[in-house]
């Protein structure tokens, strides 16, 4: 398929390396460029594009007010921001990712051009192929849609417990997601009640953005949600998210007492913090007595950690195709035989709650 992209940036040379990268791109064509919202919003009815990789900050009109009026106009058109590693830019990138732009990439700060272009043309392929894979996907799922026959009544989906052949509640919740968590994670979190027991999130993320989302989701939650730190004890009723940059993992403390990790181990499966690497800590300290989740996002970080989990006797939940903006990382767990229930978006707090309950 021939995917259209309009590249907005208010710098001439980002519209120019973006727009390089993605003609480089087999399937993509490069229909224009803008470099503010407004002039943005004008080309979008004449060149029709599929994508848009947006700058955040830009004058006239800057991202998010140039995201509302695309999600307004043209409901269709995907978006992937631009965005600054700054406090600012970090913040408006968590709005717009909860207001539905598919995907974030952070603008690389390295000295040597040739290194900040390598490492956008790192970030650009994987995110603009996933989108067209969705895509692809969408426009499968309407066909399928479209003769109207009497529907198959759909069987009920298999609850935790039905899966389950432990005996107990889950006394701590690990939580692993990618492309399209903020979004996913802002609608799944608040429907949390205060469940007694803490709940670990790695998100893959840089450094900064991590933060952002930690305080936009702790407005939004019955949890509080926070950053993890380094030696801090784990308390119940806490939502700890992996800082960007950096793994986390829960150990034990004194006296019976589990702290958190922060360290700086290498990658995993190209991500760090990695959702392996917590959820085998979980693992090792909660043992059958937890829940692994594993949400939307790209590659198949997760799975392994997931296998360790259910060896241990845990129970493990995934998110289904139809409610993932990138059906990766829950698609490679679910083949691989680690899920024992898979679940929409919107019915995985209800799944969490049962299992802790």
């Amino acid at each position: 398929m021939n995917l259209r992209v309009l590249v907005v940036d208010d710098t001439i040379m980002y519209r120019k390396v973006v727009g390089d990268i993605l003609a480089e791109m087999p399937g993509i064509e490069v229909v224009g460029t803008a470099n503010n919202g407004k002039i943005a919003l004008t080309r979008i009815a004449s060149l029709k594009p599929d994508l848009i990789t947006l700058d955040v900050e830009m004058p006239i009109m800057n991202g998010l007010e140039t995201l509302q009026e695309i999600q307004k106009s043209y409901p269709d058109v995907g978006v992937i921001m631009l965005s600054t590693l700054t406090k600012r830019g970090s913040d408006i990138t968590m709005r717009a990712l909860e207001l539905g732009a598919f995907d974030f990439i952070a603008k690389p700060d390295a000295d040597v051009m040739q290194e900040n272009v390598q490492l956008l043309r790192n970030a650009i392929g994987p995110r603009v192929k996933a989108f067209a894979k969705r895509l692809e996907l969408r426009s499968l799922l309407k066909q399928r849609q479209r003769p109207v026959t009497a529907a198959a009544p759909v069987p009920p989906a298999p609850s935790v417990l039905a899966s389950s052949r432990r005996t107990g509640k889950s006394k701590a919740v690990a939580i692993g997601i990618s492309t399209g968590g903020p979004n996913a994670l802002t609608k799944m979190l608040p429907q949390l009640p205060k469940l007694g027991v803490p709940i670990f999130v790695v998100q893959h993320m840089p450094p900064v953005f991590t933060k952002s989302l930690a305080e936009s989701l702790d407005s939004k939650c019955q949890y509080e949600v926070r950053e993890a730190e380094h030696n801090e004890i784990v308390r119940p009723d806490v939502i700890y998210i992996a800082p960007g940059g950096r793994h986390m993992r829960v150990a034990s403390g004194p006296g019976g007492t589990k702290i958190i990790q922060v360290t700086d181990d290498p990658p995993e499966n190209n991500c760090k913090p990695a959702v392996d690497y917590m959820f085998r800590s979980v693992a090792r300290e909660y043992g059958a007595l937890s829940t692994g989740v594993i949400m939307t996002g790209m590659g198949g970080d997760g799975t392994l950690g997931l296998k360790v989990l259910k060896s241990f006797g845990a129970v493990t939940i995934g998110q289904d195709e139809e409610s993932c903006v990138v059906y990766g990382m829950p698609k490679i767990a679910a083949e691989a035989g680690v899920v024992d229930v898979v679940s929409p978006l919107q019915m995985i707090a209800s799944e969490i709650i049962r299992t802790v309950r």
